[in-house]
């Protein structure tokens, strides 16, 4: 009996791992994104309060030359710590600081120059930061501004509706490649193509990626997990009422993006506009043989279009 059984889990651990060792895919060549550095855009340092959570938080204020008035936009980072010099963030930035629009890139709580952890924080508790950031902007009198919006960038996309049904009078909603989906189905969905990239079969990376997301997430950082695992996006995009632009990219392997802008679409939200861009991944990026910038050209360009479009209606 002994000896059957261990011939029964020997069979089994080649049944999961006989795919790794005869199927491993080819790697994709490593590409070289180029973004924008933090001295390339002109910037001042800012602080200011949030009230509801008596945190103190701080950021960078990136002004376009020229009188005003300005359309401004407050960005909601996406997961972990935020970084002042992370490209990503200053490639949009910049792009649209050179288009006329004012941007708020603060720092994220518990990050840089920000108080707060965002390991114990919810997504209604980050949403408070970005009204915080809002506050700021209509309070201030240095910069003239005819209307704000927010553009939620990854797990941002999570909080901007969040933003959108809290907040008064925005002017504009971006969220990029940001799911719609909730955290525990995007877990599963990134940690299945984690194991069908080294060449598990189908059924059995749904079957590991389903313990792997649930468990080693939880274990990594368990108070967090809990806070938002089974937060649904959908029911704050269903009632949004802000004119909004949701990007995904097609080849996204963070973010199950055909999934979510079936989500949206389904909806039939005339306030909302779905794009989703072939070749491109979760940072939107330049599809392989068309550049090398680390947010493509043309997401760019939609982006402050679009912006600019909802200052005049």
């Amino acid at each position: 009996m002994k000896r059957w059984r261990w011939k029964m889990t020997a069979l089994a651990l080649a049944v999961l791992f006989i795919p790794v060792l005869v199927k491993q895919p080819m790697p994709s060549e490593p590409r070289q994104l180029k973004g924008v550095a933090l001295a390339d855009a002109r910037h001042v340092e800012i602080a200011f309060q949030n009230r509801a959570q008596d945190l103190s938080l701080a950021g960078l204020l990136f002004v376009p030359e020229g009188d005003g008035p300005f359309l401004a936009a407050v960005v909601i980072h996406g997961s972990g710590t935020s970084r002042r010099d992370n490209r990503w963030y200053l490639t949009l930035t910049k792009h649209l600081q050179d288009n006329g629009i004012v941007v708020l890139l603060p720092d994220k709580r518990g990050s840089e120059k920000s108080e707060g952890d965002w390991r114990t924080s919810g997504f209604e508790d980050l949403a408070t930061d970005t009204r915080a950031a809002i506050e700021y902007l209509r309070a201030q009198r240095s910069v003239p501004l005819s209307g704000i919006g927010v553009i939620g960038m990854s797990q941002g996309g999570w909080i901007a509706p969040i933003v959108a049904r809290q907040v008064d009078d925005l002017s504009f909603l971006v969220s990029m490649v940001g799911s719609v989906v909730t955290p525990r189905e995007q877990l599963l969905y990134e940690e299945n193509h984690n194991l069908r990239q080294v060449g598990f079969l189908p059924g059995i990376s749904n079957l590991l990626a389903y313990v792997g997301s649930a468990n080693v997430r939880y274990l990594a950082q368990p108070e967090l997990y809990e806070l938002i695992v089974d937060y649904d996006p959908l029911p704050y995009w269903r009632d949004n009422s802000i004119d909004s632009l949701v990007l995904f990219g097609a080849d996204d392997t963070n973010v199950p993006s055909a999934e979510s802008a079936r989500r949206l679409t389904s909806l039939e939200n005339p306030h909302i506009r779905v794009e989703v861009y072939d070749g491109s991944g979760h940072a939107l990026e330049s599809p392989r043989g068309m550049g090398d910038s680390i947010i493509r050209t043309d997401a760019l360009d939609e982006i402050s279009e679009f912006i600019h479009g909802t200052g005049l209606n």
